[in-house]
């Protein structure tokens, strides 16, 4: 395990790991859609800009991220 500190203490990459893992462990394909779903919201409220952009829309990146995330399960 990746430990940067002489005190043992766990780095910042290794408890964003791990809090990746639990979170993934403990969430199913709707929680991603969810929240992709919230962050498109936030985001297209915040720069008042609706012509397309180059990026894809909220409800896309909340699919493509259940998609993904449903793909790597193991149950």
């Amino acid at each position: 395990m990746a430990q940067n500190n002489q005190n043992g203490k766990m780095s910042r990459e290794e408890a964003g790991r791990k809090g990746g893992e639990t979170t993934s462990k403990n969430h199913d394909k709707d929680f991603y859609q969810e929240i992709g779903r919230e962050g498109g919201q936030a985001r297209g409220n915040s720069d008042g800009n609706d012509d397309q952009d180059g990026k894809m829309s909220r409800e896309e990146a909340g699919r493509k991220g259940g998609q993904a995330r449903s793909r790597n399960r193991k149950n």
